[in-house]
């Protein structure tokens, strides 16, 4: 069965370099990509390729990795984003079979983003676009960034929320105290980034976003970044808010959900409740989730799904979701 994995991460030495000259940068979490990270993360050839086969993973969907541009000067963000596209698309022609890519966008440059997601999309068949929720105090359903959401929608292409760490005010008061590492670790993958990109979906929702474009596509990584786990007490929102439909219904319209290497079958199981079958994707969060022994298939081959439902969530649902950019 064909594995096309949606959440496999990159970087280049270029936004490296920007992330360090830059007064905002990675925001304390450039250290997570040290070492063999590093190594994995900047290769785009033959030694990711042959740990995909070990995974028994067919297709990676190229992203750089949180907090990719978004921490950037304007101007500096729209050439590095065309230079980083243009890699992603260089490596996509040189092994058609093995990648695809989102586009990386200069979200400080909201209108030269848009139009670099159209170009992207129908110049180079990206698939859509990874966005790391925020842009500095900026949150996604800020009125500056509607041009790229409108155009994702109008291209039919979905918008990957992916975590960043938190703002620097948010991060004083509830993740500080004990130390580094273990304030940017709780910040981050402990617990900050996981809060931040749930909340970025809701923000969408609660602004008007997908009452404004109904057909606009989200995913949301790790099981749902923890909203999916409090619908129930989310849906009291719609008692105070102008909403067009219920709010379970924009979970199971706009929402696609995806694991990040997170092997959890009672995840899963919550997944299934709230989205179902249909809007499940498949991804392994490379090369962070990585571990060697066929994990990724291995995860595949045990969850009590039944085989039609295991193909959907391979790569059956994500070819029909990203068909518009194939075109």
């Amino acid at each position: 069965m064909k594995l096309i994995a949606i959440e496999e991460h990159f970087l280049t030495p270029e936004i490296r370099a920007a992330w360090a000259a830059s007064a905002i940068g990675a925001e304390g979490t450039a250290g997570f990509d040290r070492g063999e990270m590093e190594q994995r993360l900047d290769d785009l050839g033959e030694n990711r390729i042959a740990l995909m086969d070990e995974s028994g993973v067919d297709v990676q969907v190229l992203s750089v990795t949180t907090p990719a541009l978004h921490n950037l000067e304007p101007e500096e963000s729209v050439l590095l984003a065309h230079r980083t596209n243009d890699l992603v698309a260089a490596t996509i022609a040189k092994h058609p079979e093995r990648f695809q890519g989102f586009a990386t966008l200069p979200m400080a440059a909201p209108a030269e983003a848009a139009l670099e997601l159209e170009r992207c999309v129908q110049q180079f068949g990206f698939r859509g676009t990874m966005l790391c929720g925020r842009t500095r105090d900026r949150n996604l359903d800020h009125p500056d960034f509607r041009p790229v959401l409108s155009t994702a929608a109008r291209l039919g292409v979905p918008v990957f929320i992916h975590p960043q760490i938190p703002q620097r005010a948010v991060r004083d008061v509830y993740y500080s105290g004990f130390g580094e590492p273990v304030d940017t670790a709780f910040a981050a993958f402990g617990l900050g980034w996981h809060y931040e990109a749930g909340i970025q979906f809701l923000r969408l929702m609660l602004a008007g976003v997908f009452d404004e474009h109904p057909n606009l596509q989200i995913i949301l990584g790790h099981w749902g970044e923890v909203v999916l786990f409090y619908l129930e007490r989310l849906a009291s929102l719609a008692r105070v808010a102008t909403l067009q439909r219920p709010v379970v219904e924009y979970f199971q319209k706009n929402l696609y959900v995806t694991p990040s290497g997170m092997w959890s079958e009672p995840y899963l199981q919550r997944t299934l409740e709230v989205v179902g079958p249909e809007r499940i994707l498949f991804s392994t969060d490379f090369p962070y989730q990585y571990r060697p022994g066929r994990q990724a298939s291995s995860f595949l081959e045990r969850i009590s799904l039944s085989p039609e439902e295991k193909e959907l969530f391979a790569h059956a649902n994500w070819e029909r979701l990203t068909q518009a950019a194939k075109r």
